[in-house]
């Protein structure tokens, strides 16, 4: 009786601990389920320039490196990044009313990894100039989505830093408006610019660069408002310096400049010794006063909302637009 009474008081404990570590292990079982559910409803997957990313729902804890495209991006978001890049170890002015209080990551093309990583953000966005191997290296901190710097991306660009911050009602607003603000400049302008050429340039390094039709302010120019494409511009790969006896064999019409102290520190009169220069007293467009310097902020990227959008707005206040 003893024995049977020991038995079961044993029997008894073991069934009830068995009981309880098989309970454990259901309950292990249903956490680890709950946390990858739990993981699943907090990420998504985004498709962007035909690659799939797995980003949270929304963030704000974003790095931009070398993309000063997805920088544009914020101000027409009003989004300030964790950290962002700089230019000769300062924010550039066209983003002070986002970089109040965000640390410096690194020049655009020199971003300083450590200083990254300790920022432990969710998403990096890197560009598509980046070597892939500098690409590599910022995806083995965080999830990293290389910006695209082709102008005809812009949609799609702005759409993506919407989709991540969750600021989708800014960002479609901007492209309607820019839209509609478009069709009826087209309405004026494209008489104007009919059988007329238009280039855009940039002075950097001293140097004179124009873009293939895909980059710069190109797309506003040619397919958004209809100007003829030079054939300089056509046959042009990426960014290209031109001399300026090249350049006076088109003579265009209009002559868009952009100059940045920030990209000639070593040749600061560049653009004052262009002025001067008789080859460019000689074309059409200097003649004729139809050369715009500095239309928008010399930094701007050209084929963004951002730029876009104040591209087409300070062209309609230039002559070529209002006809005075």
């Amino acid at each position: 009786m003893v024995w049977f009474e020991m038995f079961s008081f044993k029997g008894w404990k073991g069934l009830s601990l068995a009981l309880v570590m098989l309970m454990g292990i259901a309950f292990t079982i249903s956490g680890t389920a709950a946390s990858k559910v739990s993981a699943a409803a907090s990420t998504k997957v985004i498709n962007y320039n035909g690659a799939k990313y797995t980003v949270p729902i929304r963030t704000v804890k974003i790095v931009i490196v070398g993309s000063f495209e997805a920088m544009e991006d914020a101000l027409v978001l009003n989004f300030k990044p964790l950290g962002a890049p700089q230019v000769g170890g300062k924010f550039p002015a066209i983003f002070s009313s986002i970089t109040s209080g965000v640390t410096g990551i690194g020049e655009k093309t020199q971003p300083n990894f450590e200083t990254i990583l300790k920022l432990h953000p969710d998403i990096i966005l890197s560009s598509t100039k980046f070597p892939e191997e500098t690409n590599k290296k910022l995806a083995k901190i965080a999830t990293t989505i290389p910006v695209s710097h082709v102008s005809s991306d812009w949609e799609d660009n702005l759409t993506l830093l919407a989709n991540l911050t969750g600021i989708k009602a800014k960002a479609t607003q901007a492209i309607t408006q820019y839209k509609n603000s478009l069709a009826d400049a087209k309405l004026k302008l494209s008489s104007k610019l009919k059988g007329k050429s238009a280039v855009a340039l940039r002075i950097r390094t001293g140097n004179l660069f124009i873009y293939q039709q895909d980059l710069f302010f190109n797309p506003s120019l040619y397919a958004d408002l209809g100007a003829p494409v030079p054939s300089i511009i056509s046959k042009a790969k990426a960014q290209e310096e031109i001399s300026l006896e090249k350049f006076a064999g088109t003579n265009p019409d209009y002559i868009f400049l952009q100059f940045s102290a920030d990209e000639n520190v070593d040749q600061p009169k560049a653009l004052e010794n262009l002025k001067k220069n008789p080859i460019w007293k000689s074309l059409k467009a200097v003649k004729n006063g139809n050369v715009f310097i500095n239309l928008v902020d010399p930094l701007a990227q050209g084929g963004t909302a951002y730029s876009k959008i104040n591209f087409l707005n300070a062209l309609k206040k230039t002559k070529l637009y209002t006809g005075k």
